[in-house]
């Protein structure tokens, strides 16, 4: 299982906490400090859309309007921390975020 975040996000570290307590073996990837590579970008992408675009974060905030204006594999490579945190690939599915739905879905 990998988690894709970013080290100071408080919602990945909660994460992280709570699947390395239900027993899962997280690999914990900081697009901060590792951007994302074209076949990963590529891969979640594909699964979760346009909306691994976080459009709420101060670094969409902080953009011009006109770097708003690119693809969304344009957007996260510029911007790593424009995705959506956290992303969790559990090699089976792909899950964005930390709400009730993932956390149900993860540790049991």
């Amino acid at each position: 299982m990998i988690l894709y975040g970013i080290k100071t996000c408080d919602t990945c570290r909660k994460a992280l906490k709570a699947l390395a307590a239900a027993g899962h073996k997280v690999r914990f990837h900081d697009v901060r400090a590792v951007p994302l590579g074209p076949d990963d970008r590529s891969r979640l992408i594909e699964a979760l859309g346009d909306a691994i675009v976080n459009r709420a974060s101060a670094t969409w905030r902080g953009l011009p309007p006109e770097a708003r204006t690119g693809t969304t594999d344009a957007l996260i490579a510029a911007h790593p921390t424009l995705m959506k945190r956290p992303v969790i690939d559990t090699g089976r599915a792909i899950h964005l975020g930390w709400g009730a739905d993932v956390q149900a879905a993860l540790l049991q």
